[in-house]
Order: C-alpha cells, then structure tokens, then sequence
C-alpha cells in the first residue's frame, strides 16, 4: 500500500520526500501496522506545523535553503550541567556572552527536563518531558535562553532520554496501577526463565553499581527492563504507541524553540532475544522515521545520535536511502587520540580516522575530547588488540603522566576511564611537567577542530578545569564515578595561568576552523602515514589542500612531509610561513598546513 497517496495536503517537494522516508521507515519498524501509525503521526504534524512560531518557521526555510549547512567546520558545540555552570537556565542566559567571545555557536545543556529527585543518574531519569527539572527553572526561562540564543545566531540542543523513562514518570506510574495501556509502553516479563532467556544474550552496562538487565517491581508483579539502573524502565518501541509519544515530545520541544536534540542511548531502541540488544536494524529505522518527521514539522532541528559504540554500529545511524541522524560522536577517534598520546604513536589514531571516513556524505561528526561520561576502551575492541586496550587503560588510570581513575566494565571487558581531561594530561599533578601538559591539551583539542564535523568542548575545558574531588562527600553522587568529570565551573579560574592560555587557544581552534570554510576545505579527515609515527598526519583535500600534523610526543620531532605536499604554505593556526622539505614540531605541537 502507498500511504502517500491519500494524503491530501499539497506538499512542497522537500516535505513530499521526507513523507516518502517516513513512511519507508515506519514501514521498517512496524510493517502492517504501519498504515494507520503513519496517519496518526501526520496528524500529529500538522498540528505541530500551525503551532510553530513564525521566527522558527524562517529558521526552517533559511536551513532547508541550504541543505549542506551541517557540513560547515567551526560549528562549536558546548557541553555543561546547567546547575554546575551557572545554576539556573536564567543564569546560564546571562553567560552567553562568555560563550559567544570563544565563538560557541551551540549550546548543549546536559539533561534539564525534570527527573526523580536524589538518585537520576544525572538526570537522565526523566519522570516529566514536558517540564523542566525545577531546581533549574521552567520552560518560559528554557524559551527564555533559546530566544537570546538564536538571536545572537546559536542554537540550544537538548537531551531527549528516549530510551527509558524514570519508575515514577507518569506512563510508568499508571503501570504499576494495573493500566494495560501503559503496561505495553515497557518491557515487562513475567517470570524468572523469561529474565535468563534475555540475559544470556546481553551485556550489563553498570556490573558493579546496578548489575543485571531486569528489576522485579512487586506493583507489576514482573520484572521490567532496566538496561543501565533499577530506576530506568526501558521503553517499548515495538508498541507504536510509544513511538507516537516520543515524536510528540520531540515536536514540543522544538517548537518552545530548542534546535537540536541529543538522542540518548539511542543503540538500546530496540529488544531482539539472542542478540545483545544494541545496534539493531530497527533502532536505526526509529531515528530516521524521528528525522523524516522533523523535516516535515521542523525542518531546522539536527538529531545527534548518543552511540558510543564501534564505527560499524554507529554509522548505520547516519542511515542508507532513509536519512538518519545528522550527527553522532565520533567516539573511536576520540578514544584513539587519547591511546596515541599515551604510545606517543599515531598508529591507532589513523585506523580510527580511516573507519569515521566511511560515513555517508550527509553526516557530520561530533568530534570531542571529554565528556560527562567515563572514555570507554571497549569501543576499540574491533580495532585493536585486548592487550593494547589494557595497557590503555592501567595508563589513565592514575599511571603515565594522568590523574584518571579506573570505572566498571562488563565482564571480559576493559575498564573504562573517568577523569576530566585536564586531569588525564597530568594537569595539577606537581611530579608532572605542567607546560607539556598544558600543550597535551591544546594538542588535542587543536586536533579534533581541524577534523571534518563539529567540535565540542566539554564545561571547563576551556579553562583546563580538573576532576571534582569531592563528590564523594556527596551522598547523592558518591556511588557514581562519573561524577569526578562533572566539576562546578571555576568562573574565577576563567582568566587566571593556564585557563587563560588555554581559553586563548579555544578562540584560535575555533577561528581557524570556520576559517577552513571560507577557503573551500571541506573534505574528510584522512589519515597519511609518515615515516616518524609519533607525528599524526591527515589531509582534507577537496577544494583547498589542507594537511594536518600533531606531534603526539613529549620531545621535538622532525618529519618530512609526503611529496605531494611538499611545497610552501602557511600555518593557519599562527600565520607563519611554513618551508619546504622537512618540519620540526615542538612537545606536542599542532600545525594546520594550508596551501597558498
């Protein structure tokens, strides 16, 4: 059945197409059911297009004029708690100016929508999506800051936590009374046999602090699904029900004015018994039936996918014929950079850059040095060898020049790594030579804005701001590890030594990269192997030649460059002449070689 054919609205030829896609993906998901769904939803569209505010309309008809804006370099993404920044959303209105002098050009407030209260896993244990957390402020003050951020030409992306809910959102409550409706938006099983015939097949994301996948809820008198704690229910996307309920939603939100969503555990969408419940087909249908819809409704909002997986599992999510998300984190080169500056080789950087160079032309990394999360060595595991993942991990945990310390893993697994990044380069260690540290972290940084996508720069980063030790203290967070990266922000720390030099870098990273776009560079990252493997080297070559080099040691290295770029050009980062013939670059120094 064609059910594009009856719907009688006169579409333009962009709304047509992304018609065409939704209904392709719901197709995917839901098959005979998906006739009557596709109706519901384009209901649900139409009555999100006639509420949307004029200001967000012309957003939508400026982006949609420029399908490949998303490709531009420089579009610089901020990552912060908003109580650990600037406390309220009203608070953190009366930053942007800090945020705009260093060339942000998006806000990303980590979860803010209301959650439990004590334990919500940071927030993203939702029990209302249509609410702000109240401690925060509420949704005139969430509109409030996407208003003066689009005005000064920036967009807010929020956290959507479409997998799971919080046990007292409203859905999950009316469960637990005995509603069948509702009952269906989880994954419920009903016995103990049920629970191992799943679990042989799964993976625990928390084995140490929530282990196992299920929870007895003696209100439901079964156990509901739990991937990460016993407080999450994971939602039920077979039920197309929930999918309607996640869409709508999505819509609100992006009509109160917020111009990207972050789909959080986006890999877990979907449940297939025998598998371990992660990447699978149907899961990448749901975010490009999420993207088919917002082009209709929303058409300016991007989708950024939270998989932090292997290459393999995450650009599937970018999609085929049906668009899926408009970015994803390029997780394995972030977590590749960090193993090269512990090796002092770029080996496993170049394998990395060769995998994210295989996504399609629509999609753009998210490329990152930290986050509010723990830098998982297991997401290597398809590209490096077990014993390189361990050594890896002992490094950062405490060992080399680093302050991390060690998280859980599953079992069989690596343990993953917490720690700020200015604590995992050995800023703030006194036996630690704290100028090579400093340039550790401008390194990396310099290095993640040089690559095609957008970079992101973590809530203190930017003033070298280290580990929160004394969350600990904190009853509420001193179960969960991961809290040592998530610090309040130092706004004394904001121009003072190093902070200031590393502020000062920031400006230039990003300065040079939206340079990048006015002299026609806008190819993918690819990796060139030089005779001195402590150098790390990649080209982007479409348009203007661009060549990249990061030393990656703690002493000078001198390199020759390939042949075919052996000719004069500049460093765009300091504007100096760059000769020809051979390059020496100082401790962990970066050059962005541009051809005259």
């Amino acid at each position: 059945m064609n059910m594009i054919e009856d719907f009688p609205e006169a579409m333009n030829l962009e709304s047509d197409r992304a018609r065409h896609r939704l209904a392709a993906s719901l197709e995917r998901i839901y098959h005979d059911a998906a006739p009557a769904l596709f109706a519901r939803v384009c209901a649900s569209l139409d009555r999100a297009s006639a509420q949307r505010d004029a200001a967000l309309k012309a957003l939508d008809h400026a982006r949609r004029a420029d399908p490949n804006w998303t490709a531009r370099s420089g579009e610089t993404v901020y990552a912060c708690y908003v109580d650990r920044f600037a406390g309220t959303l009203d608070g953190v209105t009366g930053k942007l100016d800090y945020l705009q002098d260093f060339g942000i050009r998006w806000l990303h407030p980590l979860p803010l929508l209301a959650a439990r209260p004590v334990e919500s896993d940071g927030g993203f244990a939702v029990v209302d999506y249509r609410a702000v957390e109240p401690a925060l402020g509420d949704m005139g003050g969430l509109e409030r800051l996407a208003t003066e951020l689009r005005t000064r030409g920036m967009g807010l992306m929020l956290d959507v936590v479409c997998n799971h809910t919080a046990r007292e959102h409203d859905w999950a409550e009316r469960a637990r009374q005995g509603d069948p409706k509702y009952r269906a938006y989880y994954h419920v099983v009903d016995s103990q046999a049920e629970v191992d015939a799943w679990d042989a097949s799964l993976i625990e994301v928390f084995p140490d602090t929530a282990p196992g996948n299920f929870t007895y809820d003696a209100a439901m008198g079964s156990w509901v699904w739990t991937t990460f704690y016993p407080f999450q229910w994971d939602l039920n996307y077979a039920n197309p029900d929930v999918f309607v309920e996640m869409l709508e939603v999505l819509l609100f939100l992006a009509n109160k004015g917020v111009q990207g969503f972050r789909l959080d555990s986006a890999p877990f969408l979907w449940k297939r018994q025998g598998t371990t419940c992660r990447n699978q087909p149907e899961a990448y249908a749901i975010v490009a039936a999420f993207r088919a819809a917002l082009d209709i409704a929303a058409p300016s909002v991007v989708l950024l996918t939270e998989a932090i997986e292997s290459p393999a599992h995450v650009i599937p999510f970018f999609g085929d014929d049906l668009k899926g998300c408009d970015l994803a984190y390029n997780n394995g080169v972030m977590t590749a950079l960090w193993a090269g500056l512990a090796d002092q080789h770029a080996g496993i950087v170049r394998t990395m850059l060769t995998a994210a160079a295989q996504r399609p032309d629509h999609a753009a990394w998210l490329n990152y040095v930290r986050c509010h999360d723990d830098l998982i060595w297991n997401a290597l595991a398809d590209y490096a060898p077990v014993d390189d993942l361990q050594r890896w991990s002992s490094f950062y945990d405490g060992g080399g020049f680093s302050a991390g310390r060690r998280f859980q893993t599953a079992a069989g697994g690596v343990p993953s790594t917490n720690g700020m990044a200015a604590a995992l380069v050995g800023l703030g260690r006194s036996d630690i030579d704290q100028d090579l540290a400093l340039a550790r972290l401008t390194a990396l940084y310099g290095a993640i804005h040089a690559l095609d996508g957008w970079p992101m720069i973590y809530m203190g980063d930017e003033i070298a701001l280290g580990n929160d030790q004394d969350y600990r203290s904190d009853p509420a967070r001193r179960d969960e590890g991961r809290w040592l990266q998530r610090p309040s922000m130092d706004w004394h720390r904001a121009s003072l030594g190093p902070a200031g030099k590393m502020l000062e870098s920031m400006c230039r990273f990003g300065d040079a990269a939206r340079a990048l776009n006015e002299l026609n560079v806008t190819g993918r990252a690819t990796p060139i192997a030089l005779s001195n493997d402590a150098v790390l080297a990649f080209v982007r070559d479409e348009g203007r030649g661009f060549l990249c080099l990061v030393n990656l040691a703690s002493i000078a290295q001198t390199v020759d460059r390939p042949a075919t770029w052996d000719r004069p050009g500049k460093d765009l980062l300091t504007g100096r002449d760059v000769p020809t013939g051979t390059v020496t670059l100082r401790p962990y120094e970066i050059l962005w070689w541009v051809a005259p």
